[in-house]
């Protein structure tokens, strides 16, 4: 089925919810184009998205614990297990036991790894750069600030009241 935007018109539906609605459309829309136009060329060096996430953040902050990792680039432990073990078959990242405690594993980019990724961020820099020119500066810079708000907002949310849940009987 098409989502159409009429069905934001319900009559059930009140001001402030189909605002909402229409704004989190247009934000995961929004998301998924530039996602999928920045990362559409990683398949000529055999790298998926998540794969290049990782190799980007370990490029940028160092070695980090694979929990670490996980908060860095929104993925969950599971999932990352099995990008991880990708990358390491590749001999692009390598996974380093804890000294103090060998139950913490640290995550590395490999000498091979690192040239890979220096070669390909900027470009990368340059296609987000590019993508993102559709807005001025301004707008850039007033579309990072509204991310920032709503997704500290929502952090601090989720601390207070917990998971977002739904219920049959919330109305709200």
């Amino acid at each position: 089925m098409k989502y159409h935007p009429l069905v934001l018109r319900r009559s059930s539906s009140s001001k402030a919810e189909r605002r909402a609605l229409s704004a989190y459309v247009k934000l995961l829309r929004a998301s998924d184009t530039v996602h999928a136009l920045a990362t559409r060329d990683l398949s000529q060096w055999d790298l998926t998205a998540s794969q290049f996430a990782v190799m980007e953040a370990l490029y940028h902050i160092g070695p980090m614990v694979l929990s670490e990792v996980a908060r860095k680039i929104l993925k969950t432990g599971g999932n990352l297990t099995m990008v991880v073990r990708n990358l390491e078959k590749r001999g692009l990242v390598k996974r380093v036991p804890g000294q103090h405690d060998r139950r913490f594993v640290s995550l590395s980019l490999t000498d091979k790894g690192s040239r890979l990724i220096a070669e390909l961020f900027p470009m990368h820099a340059a296609c987000i750069t590019r993508l993102l020119a559709r807005l001025s500066a301004d707008e850039q810079e007033r579309l990072a600030a509204l991310c920032r708000k709503l997704g500290r907002g929502l952090q601090e949310w989720v601390i207070d009241q917990g998971k977002p849940r739904y219920s049959r009987a919330q109305k709200n």
